[in-house]
């Protein structure tokens, strides 16, 4: 592709790694990427220049290590003609190609003329018959690579998590600066076509407004900009933050810039006002834990296509729908990410967001009741609490506000509960306004306070302040505890009627071990602390040479952070509860370090999960490696401890919390109704006390009971967890000889029905 995205460099690696690939397979960034011949070697561009690459030393480095360029010589015929022949001249008939759209419509160019290419070269005597005859057809996959987000029928592409971590690292840093001098702050983010960066970090940052290019503002934005950022400084907010994409324009097609908007601001409103253009360090720094894991992910599922395909299979690629792998028509993403620019330029611009997908337009909708919808004159009548049960975790403040303000948009009165279900039952509990949230989104740990305390033992207490508040509904926003503290209330209905109100769970757990969800706010955050410090260490370990940690990671029971924290840190081994080992494990996993000291990487990581096993410890581990290791490595470790729960939550975190808040608020709005009667809220049934959690492809809404039978209560982990199916991935990374279940990979699907389904009203 034209431009380097990070992340892309953990495909390459998963390529070089995986074993038995040597089918003739090729990688390409862009027009001008690289392949794996069959001595071993790399050739960079379609030249025959050899470069050596270390797949260990990959995972945390940004960018391409094989090289990127917008190459003008395979726009032509006879760019594309040496191309064919360097391929044909190394038996390549497999080629994943990582770019944008246009590097994927040359590929799929490429693939369309291949017979043709060989027919010339062979009239030519560029190649031999024979040479034709066994690169008769080529097979292409391709994967999006691009921080913009700008290609339909994936959620994410690979770079873009990345792109958004920069970007809100510097939002938080200017945050401070404006609030200290009271200024207004216009920032320029990327995007010349597609609003996808400005509209998560204006989500992410809680920002006063965001122009995007998909959906202008009305002609009388001017009149209303300034009405919103009077109305946050008048609530007592001493900040205000624009977030501009820079392809921003108005319904006619015109620009607008950041300079226009600071010189509105500051002529209308008299603020001082700052604009600050991001540019190109969006694009820079280290990848992010999540693009780490998307990219192996994605490379893993691009070598089967390949592997799967024939002659007849069309040219696929490789995304990501909500937690799920997924193959589509390369051509058919081609043409709808095309059928959106020509819908904004032709002022189609409803067209525009529905043509971005399900992903994009449920973000835009959170988003606009967020920033620009007031709550009503006329209230609802009911009142709606919140609260955190649990550990604290990265993101719970995000699902707070999200929660408070769309309530209140409802009509809601809100409440917030401090301290769990103790503080429930002590009565610590508040009315909450719409401008007491405002700074939330970017604050780790918890506001509200948040406590262990299970509320079986306080049921009279929790029920006498359900009437004396006049509690209608309960949102809950925490880990495994609220699953059993709901599951205990609804228990207690049967003796106590006051509980029977709509209850509902949003996961929010480092350990992600609430059943019911893929994924749980906070564990993001959790999950690049790890990563993060574990490149810091292997750094410090480049020094001194064979040097092996071992490190101890959270999550109770789940090795959810120790296994996914080890495929994005480049482990090399991760030891959890979920994959029972011996000590024979044990010892082949020295065996294979010392193996590893031999090559040119003389560095090792291993990660523990705090519970994996009772007797074989960290400092049983750290003894052990010690002990076999002598004279060939030496051993440190490091428990990396409750940093692992604090913090300033992730892009994902904050995006992801706000999202299932405002979901959240939807539904038990309407619960809240089905269940009113005669002006009394009586809920009893199974699907009033709900967990809203990310399945697969969806977030979606399971009663409690349901997933009680889904849970494991003794270890405090889900029965079947998702990503256990990925360890085999950690492991072939690493270079052990195993085999990789692909039973399980993505089959050929479409596009043009997918990206119209709305999501549910909210």
């Amino acid at each position: 592709m034209g431009e380097m995205d990070r992340g892309m460099d953990t495909e390459v690696d998963t390529g070089v790694d995986g074993h038995g690939v040597d089918t003739g397979m090729g990688w390409v960034d862009g027009h001008r990427g690289g392949h794996k011949d069959r001595m071993g070697g790399w050739t960079q561009g379609w030249t025959d220049t050899r470069t050596a690459i270390h797949p260990p030393a990959i995972p945390p480095q940004g960018g391409t290590v094989i090289g990127s360029a917008r190459c003008q010589d395979f726009r032509a015929r006879e760019g594309r003609l040496r191309a064919a022949r360097n391929l044909v001249k190394r038996g390549i008939t497999n080629l994943c190609v990582i770019g944008g759209d246009g590097s994927l419509t040359g590929a799929d160019t490429f693939r369309a003329e291949w017979g043709g290419l060989l027919a010339d070269l062979v009239k030519t005597g560029g190649i031999t018959a024979e040479e034709a005859q066994r690169s008769s057809h080529l097979n292409i996959v391709g994967m999006v690579g691009s921080i913009d987000n700008d290609f339909c029928g994936t959620d994410m592409t690979i770079g873009t998590d990345s792109a958004l971590h920069r970007i809100i690292e510097i939002v938080d840093a200017i945050t401070t600066t404006a609030q200290s001098h009271q200024r207004t702050f216009v920032l320029e983010v990327m995007g010349r076509h597609c609003g996808y960066l400005a509209l998560i970090t204006a989500l992410a940052c809680g920002a006063d407004w965001v122009f995007i290019p998909e959906s202008p503002p009305e002609d009388d934005w001017e009149e209303h900009l300034c009405r919103r950022l009077t109305e946050t400084r008048d609530g007592g907010s001493r900040l205000n933050i624009i977030i501009v994409a820079e392809g921003a324009i108005d319904k006619h097609g015109k620009p607008i810039t950041s300079d226009d908007i600071k010189t509105l601001v500051v002529k209308r409103l008299g603020y001082d006002t700052r604009v600050t253009i991001l540019g190109h360090v969006q694009r820079g720094g280290t990848p992010s834990a999540f693009d780490r894991i998307l990219a192996s992910r994605m490379g893993v599922e691009a070598v089967m296509a390949l592997l799967e395909g024939t002659p007849e299979t069309p040219a696929c690629v490789v995304s990501l729908s909500g937690n799920q792998a997924v193959r589509l028509p390369l051509m058919e993403c081609v043409q709808v990410t095309k059928d959106v620019t020509t819908a904004m330029n032709e002022g189609r611009f409803e067209d525009a967001l529905k043509l971005r997908g399900r992903s994009f337009q449920n973000n835009w909708n959170v988003y606009k009741l967020l920033a620009h919808i007031r709550p009503p004159a006329t209230k609802s009548g009911y009142t709606v609490a919140v609260m955190n049960v649990g550990a604290p975790a990265a993101g719970m403040n995000a699902a707070v506000r999200a929660t408070v303000r769309i309530g209140l948009i409802h009509g809601h009165r809100m409440l917030a509960v401090h301290d769990g279900f103790e503080g429930l039952a002590f009565g610590l509990v508040e009315e909450i306004s719409w401008n007491a949230v405002g700074s939330w989104t970017g604050l780790g740990g918890s506001k509200l306070g948040t406590k262990r305390t299970l509320p079986k033992k306080y049921f009279e207490e929790i029920s006498a302040n359900i009437i004396k508040f006049g509690i209608h509904g309960l949102i809950i926003i925490g880990g495994f505890e609220a699953f059993t503290g709901c599951l205990e209330l609804v228990e207690g209905r049967a003796r106590f009627e006051e509980l029977c109100i709509p209850l509902c769970i949003i996961p929010a757990t480092v350990s992600n071990n609430v059943p019911g969800s893929d994924f749980s706010i906070g564990a993001d955050t959790a999950l690049n602390t790890i990563t993060n410090t574990c490149d810091l260490i292997k750094q410090s370990a480049a020094g001194t040479k064979r040097r092996v940690f071992i490190i101890e990671t959270m999550g109770g029971f789940c090795g959810y952070l120790a296994t996914m924290a080890g495929m994005a840190a480049g482990a090399d081994a991760a030891y959890i509860y979920e994959e029972p080992f011996t000590s024979r494990d044990l010892q082949a996993n020295v065996d294979h370090l010392i193996e590893k000291m031999k090559t040119t990487v003389k560095r090792g990581l291993v990660l523990r999960n705090e519970c994996c096993n009772e007797n074989y410890t960290t400092d049983f581990i750290y003894n052990l490696y010690s002990e076999e290791g002598k004279g060939v490595f030496d051993c440190r470790k490091n428990v990396l401890g409750h940093m692992q729960q604090g913090g300033s939550p992730t892009p994902f975190d904050r995006n992801f919390g706000t999202k299932m808040g405002a979901k959240a608020v939807a539904w038990i709005t309407g619960k809240i109704r089905e269940c009113s009667r005669h002006g009394r809220i009586f809920a009893n049934t199974a699907d009033s006390a709900c967990l809203l959690g990310m399945r697969k492809r969806s977030l979606v809404f399971q009663p409690i009971a349901e997933l009680r039978q889904q849970t494991d209560f003794e270890h405090r982990i889900p029965k079947e967890q998702w990503w256990l199916r990925l360890r085999p991935i950690l492991k072939i990374l690493a270079k052990y000889n195993i085999e990789l279940d692909t039973s399980e990979t993505a089959h050929l699907e479409h596009l043009t029905h997918k990206v119209l389904v709305p999501e549910a009203t909210l």
